[in-house]
């Protein structure tokens, strides 16, 4: 069991050698402009591209929560796209969140990161827009990450 590592920084510059995996949530709706992605789209094109052509698609693919994109950005780094948010927050519809997709997202993660030889790194996941609790997603990533002996970086952004 790899215990998960916080520390502060930037998740969209990882620390570390070899493999990389930046990973973080997106919504079901195809929006994308607010939270962490507008960092992810800042450094590269691609995550967004590749997350909005997979919506425009979504009759024909796997697009859904649960589900995961993951895009390579760098020889060595690569962005998983996780669908574990329903809808956006608005009003009192309760947190967007979606806690049983997002750990169906972190196995599916799991197995490419072991397939990759890769560490994960990430912000703190579905805590912000997506509404969630920090010790709700926790366990769900050492079940599916830590478990497995993935390595993963969470960072604190300053």
């Amino acid at each position: 069991m790899k215990p998960i590592r916080i520390i502060p920084g930037d998740a969209t510059s990882p620390r570390a050698e070899g493999p990389k995996v930046i990973a973080h949530v997106c919504n079901d709706l195809g929006g994308w402009g607010k939270g962490f992605v507008v960092a992810v789209s800042r450094r590269w094109p691609e995550p967004e591209a590749a997350y909005r052509a997979w919506h425009r698609g979504r009759s024909g693919n796997d697009f859904g929560l649960g589900a995961v994109q993951v895009v390579r950005v760098r020889p060595d780094v690569w962005v998983a796209n996780m669908i574990g948010q329903r809808g956006m927050r608005t009003g009192s519809a309760g947190p967007p969140i979606r806690y049983e997709a997002l750990a169906d997202c972190l196995a599916a993660l799991g197995d490419r990161a072991l397939e990759l030889g890769a560490t994960v790194h990430m912000p703190r996941i579905g805590t912000g827009l997506a509404g969630g609790t920090w010790t709700r997603v926790e366990p769900l990533i050492d079940d599916a990450l830590g478990a497995r002996d993935v390595q993963v970086t969470v960072y604190d952004h300053a």
